[in-house]
Formats: C-alpha cells, sequence, structure tokens
C-alpha cells in the first residue's frame, strides 16, 4: 500500500485549504451538558503542599466528556474526495482538552522508576529499569483515542511536581514541520531528560498511524551515563466505522552510550488472532553483544525481567506439551477491505510471570470515572488545572492559557470550537506579517543544534526558563 499518497497532518489545522473551508461552514450542534455531580464531588480536595500553587492535584475534569457516537470521521473525510487531505482540519470533537505539549509531560508519570535506577550500583540493572521507564512513558496512550490539540508556535508548558522530584519545561519549537522539545529534570539532581517530538501521520483508509520521529535522551548524571532511544510507533483502529481502539508497535533500542549496553525491545502488533496484543518483548546485550537477560510483559500492564539462563530453561520445559495447534484457515477470518471494522481482539487478562522474573514496573490503575473523562489517568487530570495563584506564576505562553482547550474541558464545545478557529487564525495573520519583513521566528527555551550521541539535529534546553523572565514573550493567545 502507498500512503505517502494519503499522509494525513493533523497538525496543519491552521491551513487555510479548500476542504478546511468546506468543512468550516459544517456547524456541530452539542446538547447543553454542565459538569456533573461526580465530576463537582471530585473537584474538591482537601488542601496539600503541591507546587505551582496546587494544593492537592484535582482528581477530575470539570466536565464530562461528549460521547463521539454520533459523530462519524467518515462524514468529514468524504467531503474531500479529490483535495488535499493533509490540509483537513479535524472537528474539535475528536480532540481531548489537553495539548500535544501538556501529552508529552506524560511521560513523566512513572518517575520513580527513573530515581531508582539512579540508585543502582549495577549498569544492567539500571537500564533495565531505564527499559522500564521508557515502557511506562508510553502506557499513557492506552484507550486514548483523542487527538491533543496541536500546540502553537511559540507555546510552552510547565510542571513541577515535589511529590515526583521532577519538573518539566517544553516549547513548541516549529510549525511547519511541528516539532515539540521538551526538557525535564530530577529535583535533587539524580537525571536530566530531554528530547523533540515531531511524529508524522499517516492515514491507511482505517486506521491512523503516528510514526514516532525524533529523539529521547536520558541522562544519570551519578553515573555518568547517557542513554538514547525513539518512540514506537502508535496506530489508531476504525477511525471511520466501529469501535477505535489503540495498538503500538516497532522496535525500541534503549543505548547505553557510557557502556555500550543495549536494550532491544519489541513492541509486538497484535497479530492475526490478537494474542500479540499489547505484548513487549526483548533482551539486553553486554558490550560483547551477548545477551544477558530476557525483558517480557505488556505495555498497558508491567514489565518483568529474567536471567538469560533461567528463560532458555523454562522455554524448553514449556515445549513439552508439543507443537500448537495449526491456526484456522485464513479465510475465516477475511474481512471485507472496506466496508467491515477492524474489530479489537480479546485482550488476554494477564502476563503469564516466569518464575524467578523480576517485576520492573507496573502501571498505576486509572480513576474509576476515567472513562468518562477521555480515558485520562490521574497524572492527566491535573495537567491542565489552574487557579488564580498559579496565574503570575506561568508564561504568558503556557498552555492553560488557551482559551479553547479551557472550554472543552469545562463542556462548552462550541465557545471551544470558536476559540480555536481563532487562535489558528491569529496565528496564520502572524505568519503573513512575518513574511513581509525580515523578522524570523526566535525560538525562546531550546535552540537547535547536534545531539552530541547520536549526531542527529536536536533542540537543546538553553537552561534560562527557570529564570522566569518572561519578556517579550510572544502574544499568541
Amino acid at each position: 500500500r502507498n500512503s505517502e499518497d494519503l499522509t494525513i497532518s493533523y497538525e496543519s489545522d491552521d491551513s487555510e485549504s479548500t476542504a478546511s473551508k468546506m468543512l468550516a461552514g459544517d456547524s456541530v450542534k452539542f446538547p447543553n451538558k454542565g459538569a456533573s455531580k461526580l465530576c463537582e464531588q471530585k473537584m474538591h480536595n482537601p488542601p496539600g503542599s503541591q507546587e505551582n500553587g496546587i494544593k492537592q492535584p484535582r482528581t477530575a475534569l470539570p466536565a464530562p466528556m461528549f460521547s463521539r457516537s454520533q459523530f462519524s470521521l467518515w462524514s468529514i473525510l468524504k467531503k474531500c474526495i479529490g483535495l488535499e487531505l493533509s490540509k483537513i482540519t479535524m472537528p474539535i470533537i475528536f480532540n481531548e482538552p489537553l495539548s500535544f505539549l501538556q501529552r508529552i509531560t506524560e511521560y513523566m508519570e512513572h518517575t520513580y522508576v527513573l530515581h531508582k535506577a539512579s540508585l543502582l550500583s549495577d549498569s544492567v540493572e539500571r537500564l533495565q529499569a531505564v527499559a522500564a521507564f521508557a515502557v511506562s512513558a508510553v502506557a499513557s496512550q492506552w484507550e486514548r483515542t483523542g487527538k491533543p490539540f496541536n500546540p502553537l508556535l511559540g507555546e510552552t508548558y510547565e510542571l513541577r511536581r515535589e511529590d515526583l522530584g521532577f519538573r518539566f519545561v517544553s516549547e513548541q519549537v516549529s510549525h511547519h514541520p511541528p516539532v515539540s522539545a521538551f526538557y525535564s529534570e530530577a529535583l535533587n539532581k539524580d537525571f536530566v531528560f530531554h528530547g523533540s517530538i515531531y511524529p508524522k501521520l499517516k492515514f491507511w483508509g482505517k486506521s491512523v498511524e503516528a510514526e514516532p520521529r525524533g529523539t529521547i535522551t536520558l541522562e544519570l548524571r551519578k553515573h555518568n551515563e547517557t542513554y538514547t532511544w525513539t518512540n514506537p510507533t502508535c496506530c489508531v483502529h476504525n477511525i471511520i466505522i466501529g469501535k477505535l481502539w489503540i495498538e503500538q508497535y516497532g522496535t525500541v533500542e534503549i543505548i547505553n552510550h557510557s557502556t555500550g549496553e543495549k536494550c532491544v525491545l519489541q513492541f509486538k502488533s497484535c497479530g492475526l488472532f490478537g494474542k500479540e496484543l499489547h505484548r513487549v518483548e526483548g533482551y539486553i546485550q553486554d558490550k560483547s553483544k551477548k545477551k544477558v537477560c530476557v525483558i517480557y510483559g505488556k505495555w498497558t500492564e508491567c514489565l518483568w525481567c529474567i536471567d538469560i539462563n533461567t528463560y532458555e530453561t523454562h522455554r524448553k520445559n514449556d515445549k513439552r506439551g508439543g507443537e500448537q495447534k495449526k491456526a484456522k484457515e485464513t479465510e475465516d477470518v477475511v474481512r471485507t477491505e472496506n466496508d467491515e471494522a477492524d474489530d479489537m481482539p480479546e485482550i488476554q487478562e494477564t502476563v503469564q510471570v516466569i518464575p524467578g522474573s523480576k517485576l520492573l514496573w507496573r502501571i498505576t490503575a486509572r480513576p474509576a470515572h476515567s472513562s468518562q473523562m477521555y480515558n485520562f489517568t490521574h497524572f492527566a487530570m491535573m495537567l491542565n488545572e489552574l487557579d488564580e495563584e498559579m496565574k503570575s506564576s506561568f508564561a504568558p505562553t503556557d498552555c492553560r492559557f488557551r482559551p479553547d482547550i479551557r472550554a472543552m474541558e469545562s463542556g462548552n464545545m462550541e465557545l471551544a470550537g470558536v476559540e480555536k478557529e481563532r487562535l489558528e487564525e491569529k496565528q496564520r495573520a502572524a505568519r503573513k506579517e512575518r513574511a513581509k519583513g525580515e523578522d524570523e521566528w526566535t525560538t525562546r527555551w531550546f535552540r537547535q543544534d547536534l545531539n552530541r550521541y547520536t549526531g542527529t539535529q536536536d533542540w537543546i534546553y538553553t537552561g534560562k526558563y527557570w529564570e522566569r523572565n518572561y519578556e517579550d514573550s510572544p502574544d499568541i493567545y
């Protein structure tokens, strides 16, 4: 299949194409739905000691999400036959009330794994912990079928969590192509975690695939070690018909540039009968390329490791049952290519733990009301929280000040759509104004340079954000 002709850049929300204008004429009416009693109860939290002015991170959004069941993505796409798909503006109903900058902050949900890695004396055990962090960093994708808002050029986001021991800052450093740069560090100086993300989205007819671009770098300062990797590919199925579901697949190589050790993780695609859905398998090899341990689990659940010799013994014993049964004939599962949904395979309930294995990471249970709130985790619920005490601390470009996202999380979808269109028009006007003169856009908190470990282009943090000098910040909202 040739995807290049069907590549959708959902990041191009501010384009002025014919397709966008056609879609802009379609008014979408939303029911007048206020915050539920559940939300009101959840919003009243006892005081605590959280940074950034949050007394206690909220445990719910101000209002529940709207059902997407009455909206069809195909009803949008079919109007654009023969037009340039890369210029389509998606209806706001398919969004979630977070900016992509906030979404990548979710890498930090399981920061405790990095603090643990810093305390380990053995380099292989540290690499095991780093592998667990790399898997945990994409775990929040599970069932998150809403599209985050595309960051505006110059948009920023910061988060400081005393309880989790880190601070984080990000900036949208480029709009075409869209690039988001981030930098995080431990408050106790244990680690530095940084990178730049510019995913490429492909439309395959019944699914949308997000191919990751950009290098992620982790530095464990106590051990003078640096690790790099890229994330797996994420795919959302049934965007036209059927229940949306997500899988992640591809090979992730985590390299310790200081020791030469490497971890290779294979994120499995669901396969013909769905037995591999969500599974992750891999190994760690030393600098002589000898495998020393096996890593396995699910990115939606947990990750384990086991010594290579114990694993090989178990595998030999496990074959005593003889050959597995042959698969059913392929015609039993043949589907009509364009008319039927790709049903989500039945999920195997748990990971079968091999005796002698060590648990590296286990996912945190989501709130009971998560399904009513975009399938957010506890961590995601607080990312857009903003109260009066916090407003004076943040840069004026912080995502929390975006009126379209604020309106959406409050349940006012019509206002969210109006504000989104206004912000995109303002961004277009600013770009045209810059084009008239010789002024070029200048990033504030990151500069483009080579990643000294990979030799590839990257965006490097300037180290100045936390000085909180926000003079000359662009007016983007």
